[in-house]
């Protein structure tokens, strides 16, 4: 089984080459194949899993490990376990649906934009089985010039000036991110991130801790993007092509909460503890000011990425309580977002693809002409809000339960405050479905020729519906896989 791991690698990069190297059409097959492939390895993963015995706060259920740079005492090291397997199918899963719509609603050059679908894949993936920081860090840097490029190559009119906002952020968050993982490194002697976590900072000093987690903290903070250094998200999503806002949303974010959690935390436990307030504060403050935002804005796609800004904040917060149960809250709310936000940005396209616009006031009364697609924006609105019975529910309802929990009157105040940011974003949602879906029909709407979906989208949209109420009526199909390895970290951070 551990052969999987490297073949959910291997298969999309050499998908990327064909794809690039075969005529348009071909290559955007081989490219879709490849993605498929890789999805079902990812699945197989959970076959004959077994976690490592013993109390370890990493438990692969499968791990590959072998010599990459010797004399630096670096390795090829790669293991998944319940906390990463579901982002590493949420990443193929959304990866094969945006490779797939390009069959149908072929862009320019469309095998360029499926090859780089393909290694910003493997640079996710590697992301989240990676247990070497030095290996972590290289994939998470993988990530950077294939985003850049489907932005700046397919996006809208100020592609350009968004890709290169993403970029430097991203490379102020990557030298952190650096310089964090080489004070670990030298302080600690080892990169394998099994050890590091095992220890739970045993080896390093508590300003050593309190410095490490300052430095990854703040890289993974630009990535997730946590409040202030998320002005970056709303340019990028707004210019990005439909395809490129589905996996910044649904998986590259994810990097960052991720990395904080497996980590920051993980290698940092002590420092996590003396920083946990600020980090408290500033999530919170993302959820308030994410959504206070998104009342005023006047374009879809820009909404949307401000309430990815908000909905993340959850998760953050979810990480600084250090609890089980914010943990675990983290890691639903994190599939949820995924699930929620990838489709809607599937749906914003497909209205902007019909209308030419992304104006709210151009799209009033979109369920008289195309109810159908109406009617699945409001369901991806609703399940974002947070309504019980889909899965953006859990995710926010335990981080308000785990904060309350946490005690103390700062985490009191920050339960309640992120509460009223939950209520908020039914406000936005409300508002964005009266300006959208209802009244009559607006200019650019009213010319539309009603008709039904098309099958393509039905087949790409499908999944995300069917997983986003399984998710929102069975929350153990991801708590079930988190909790033992949730478990085992915070008794291991605990010591």
């Amino acid at each position: 089984m551990s052969a999987l791991l490297v073949v959910i690698l291997a298969v999309p990069a050499v998908g990327a080459v064909l794809a690039a190297l075969l005529p348009d059409r071909a290559g955007r097959l081989a490219g879709t194949g490849a993605a498929g492939l890789a999805f079902l390895a990812s699945l197989a993963l959970a076959a004959g899993r077994a976690p490592a015995a013993g109390r370890h706060a990493i438990q692969p259920w499968h791990q590959l490990d072998v010599a990459w740079a010797p004399a630096l005492d670096i390795r090829f090291h790669l293991g998944v376990d319940g906390i990463s397997w579901p982002l590493v199918v949420l990443t193929t899963l959304l990866t094969l649906l945006c490779c797939g719509y390009t069959l149908w609603q072929a862009p320019a050059s469309g095998r360029y934009l499926v090859a780089l679908l393909l290694a910003i894949e493997v640079g996710i993936l590697g992301v989240f089985t990676a247990l070497d920081l030095v290996l972590f860090f290289v994939f998470f840097e993988v990530v950077l010039l294939p985003m850049y490029a489907v932005i700046a190559g397919w996006g809208g009119p100020r592609r350009r000036a968004a890709a290169t906002k993403f970029v430097l952020y991203t490379l102020f968050g990557s030298v952190l991110l650096l310089v964090g993982v080489f004070v670990v490194v030298a302080k600690a002697g080892t990169a394998d991130l099994v050890t590091l976590s095992d220890r739970g900072g045993a080896g390093l000093s508590g300003g050593t801790q309190l410095l490490a987690f300052t430095l990854l903290a703040v890289a993974f903070a630009v990535k997730s993007p946590l409040w202030p250094l998320h002005t970056w998200l709303p340019d990028a999503h707004t210019e990005a092509p439909t395809v490129g806002s589905v996996i910044l949303a649904g998986v590259l974010l994810k990097m960052g909460t991720y990395g904080l959690l497996r980590v920051a935390v993980g290698v940092a436990p002590d420092g996590a503890r003396a920083a946990s307030w600020v980090l408290g504060v500033l999530a919170t403050a993302a959820i308030l000011i994410g959504a206070l935002v998104c009342l005023r804005q006047t374009e879809l796609k820009r909404l949307i990425a401000y309430s990815s800004v908000g909905h993340m904040g959850f998760v953050v917060l979810g990480i600084a309580t250090l609890t089980g149960t914010g943990f675990q809250a983290a890691l639903v709310g994190n599939i949820a977002h995924g699930l929620l936000t990838g489709l809607l940005f599937f749906l914003a396209g497909a209205v902007k693809d019909r209308t030419a616009t992304g104006e709210l006031a151009s799209l009033g009364g979109l369920r008289e002409v195309s109810p159908a697609l109406a009617g699945l924006l409001g369901f991806a609105a609703i399940g974002s809000l947070g309504l019980p019975g889909l899965a953006g529910f859990w995710g926010e309802l335990f981080t308000v339960y785990a904060s309350v929990r946490h005690g103390g009157p700062l985490w009191i105040v920050l339960a309640v405050l992120a509460a009223f940011g939950g209520a908020l974003a039914a406000a936005y949602f409300l508002r964005l479905l009266r300006r959208v879906t209802h009244g009559p029909a607006a200019p650019a709407v009213a010319g539309l020729h009603p008709r039904a979906l098309a099958r393509p989208e039905l087949a790409t949209w499908s999944p995300l519906v069917l997983l986003a109420l399984a998710v929102g009526v069975v929350p153990s199909l991801v708590l079930a896989l988190t909790a033992a390895p949730v478990r085992a970290l915070i008794e291991v951070i605990g010591r």
